[in-house]
């Protein structure tokens, strides 16, 4: 019986309308949204419908759905503001602001009507969840049809979303509509938001904006009238004229997770192309900073006016090396109160001196979280950590830095666990104690984890991966482990230790060299293990002569070791069982030949303690 109803539960399966899985067992939701909006840019208002066709690929019959209303955060006395009012170390663009925002600057989303497949639904608003009753379940493999009514206060800029951001952009519309709760293999999740990560459906969104003609709009998605809406869309030398006072925008986008879009009369609009890829698009503030001196302005112009040429490299190297981005365009659109990746494109801050390295940031997150669509709230270190790891790797790359890219991440992680405080990489993004210890965690641990993990099964085996990590998961939603699995098929090494180390865990990691001796031609020499995760060794032993040489030593636990990485003379020694606390070996050279020994070369292994790494000869 068992077995019947696994074929059964297969064949369902391999009948739903879902793209190429990465295994048999895989399925996500998917969604179809349309919508259309009337903006009110006096009173930050809009109103608007949806009609959202939700498929239930899930072996699951679903009896209740979940909405998210970010907008209703951004109220006194909501989970957000109450969190940021009671952590010990608050976001300072958020603070207590929450708290004291005027009835005429909070935000919400309001429900005026639901209705499934147009019968009307019992609701209840919970914060920043609208908990839905259904009239008929979604049984496995069906589709159902929500129409909803609703009616929205934009929020005066404080995190993310918002209006009159603080250099002046009009509009920052992120999280502005209802949007259906992801359900996945865990479960609904109906997360509260208080200011942390997102998770999402993929989905198609047909959506149509309707505000003032002297806005410029940009955000997720193609322009469906550019010959209507003018601003830098329309057709080479079509000239646009208005009908009225307003302007219907119609964005349409296909396998998004999300949609964003933000609007000021002051953007410039201009574009850049990448070869054989996507066009990019760029929306910035004639005056990017309204509060700004003329001089910071011009510094800024000319950052924005350099970035398109700078991004098109970024782009062209990210395909090359992390997998090709699939979207037909990305916008770069100033607004928003930092950098904040979404669908085809990201918000930043206009001013500063780090336009380009949060523009490449924001643009990896098209890798890291809108094509490889890991739910950040769970793995944030799989969004920000890998995100920032290849931002590294690839700034060093079109600008031609030397050195190690990520050394500002191994610091970062060295100080975190410095202070006592640091928690496992496992933890909700929504959980953690401190706001530093999600943000060193998610960015610097999760960099540093990508690096050592390239220490551990080598470099080409490293990238080989990724490129695979890209082709099998990308428009889907792989999880840790999913990774780890892919990982050791590339590898043929077992890496669940690592996993269990490194992520699960706060152990760290503490090597040392312990002792040297000469015994006539034969060196012994003794490592130590100090810290209690255990890690591989290169050791790199430099001669008199000048010629070098390292002493490969696998752990057990991997059951494999990694090739050569370079043309130094590689010696492969017996594997090191984690539990022996010292390891001994011979170098066949004579100790007065020695001038240097050293642990991992190549610093990529997050040794916290580099002053017992080496040996030098006196």
């Amino acid at each position: 019986m068992k077995k019947l109803f696994l074929f059964f539960f297969f064949l369902i399966l391999s009948t739903l309308p879902t793209q190429a899985q990465p295994a048999p067992y895989y399925w996500q939701q998917h969604v179809d949204y349309t919508m259309e909006i009337d903006m009110d840019v006096e009173n930050h208002q809009f109103d608007g419908t949806q009609k959202l066709v939700y498929t239930n690929n899930s072996p699951d019959e679903l009896t209740r759905v979940y909405y998210h209303l970010y907008f209703n955060a951004f109220q006194p006395g909501s989970m957000m503001d109450v969190r940021s009012r009671n952590i010990v170390d608050p976001d300072g663009r958020v603070r207590d602001r929450i708290y004291h925002l005027p009835e005429d600057e909070i935000g919400y989303q309001k429900i005026l009507s639901l209705k499934q497949n147009g019968e009307p639904v019992d609701y209840t608003v919970e914060g920043t969840i609208l908990v839905v009753e259904l009239n008929s379940p979604i049984k496995p493999g069906t589709k159902t049809t929500f129409d909803m009514e609703f009616k929205a206060q934009v929020p005066r800029q404080i995190r993310r979303s918002g209006w009159a951001n603080s250099e002046g952009v009009e509009f920052s519309m992120t999280q502005w509509y209802p949007k259906i709760s992801e359900y996945d293999e865990r479960g609904w999740n109906p997360n509260p938001y208080i200011g942390r990560e997102f998770h999402g459906v993929f989905g198609d969104f047909d959506v149509k904006i309707t505000i003032p003609n002297n806005y410029v709009l940009g955000g997720t998605g193609i322009v469906q009238n550019p010959n209507e809406v003018g601003h830098g869309y329309e057709q080479e030398g079509r000239n646009v004229t208005y009908k009225g006072d307003d302007l219907t925008w119609h964005f349409k986008a296909e396998n998004v997770l999300d949609f964003f879009w933000a609007a000021d009369p002051d953007f410039i609009h201009t574009t850049a192309q990448v070869p054989d890829g996507a066009k990019l698009h760029f929306l910035y503030q004639s005056k990017p900073d309204v509060n700004g001196t003329d001089e910071e302005n011009a510094a800024a112009i000319k950052a924005w006016e350099e970035i398109p040429e700078l991004a098109v490299k970024a782009m062209e190297y990210a395909n090359e090396h992390f997998g090709k981005y699939p979207y037909p365009q990305f916008s770069v659109i100033q607004g928003g109160d930092g950098g904040m990746e979404y669908p085809m494109g990201t918000l930043i801050k206009g001013t500063g001196s780090s336009v380009l390295g949060v523009t490449v940031h924001e643009m990896f997150h098209s890798w890291y979280q809108n094509v490889l669509g890991t739910n950040e709230s769970l793995y944030p270190w799989m969004d920000e950590g890998f995100t920032s790891y290849a931002t590294s790797e690839t700034i060093a790359a079109i600008t031609g830095r030397e050195g190690n890219p990520h050394t500002n991440s191994y610091r970062g992680y060295a100080f975190m666990v410095s202070t006592g405080n640091e928690e496992p990489l496992t933890t909700h993004a929504d959980h953690y104690v401190t706001n530093r210890s999600y943000g060193i965690n998610s960015y610097s641990k999760g960099a540093v984890f990508l690096n050592q993990l390239k220490y551990v099964v080598g470099e080409e085996t490293f990238k080989k991966g990724m490129l695979n990590y890209h082709k099998t998961w990308q428009l889907k939603h792989p999880t840790d482990l999913d990774f780890i699995r892919l990982m050791e098929r590339e590898s043929g090494m077992v890496l669940d230790w690592y996993y269990e180390y490194f992520v699960q865990s706060t152990k760290y990691i503490d090597y040392a060299v312990d002792s040297v001796a000469a015994s006539g031609n034969i060196t012994s020499v003794t490592l130590k293990r100090v810290g209690l995760m255990p890690m591989p060794q290169d050791v790199y032993v430099e001669y008199n002569d000048g010629t070098t040489e390292i002493f490969y030593i696998p752990l057990r636990i991997m059951r494999g070791e990694k090739p050569a990485e370079n043309e130094w003379k590689r010696t492969v020694l017996e594997d090191w069982p984690w539990v022996y606390p010292t390891y001994t070996f011979e170098i066949p050279a004579a100790l007065e030949t020695i001038k240097s020994i050293t642990l991992d070369p190549t610093a990529r292994m997050a040794d916290l303690n580099a002053d017992n790494n080496s040996y030098t000869a006196e």
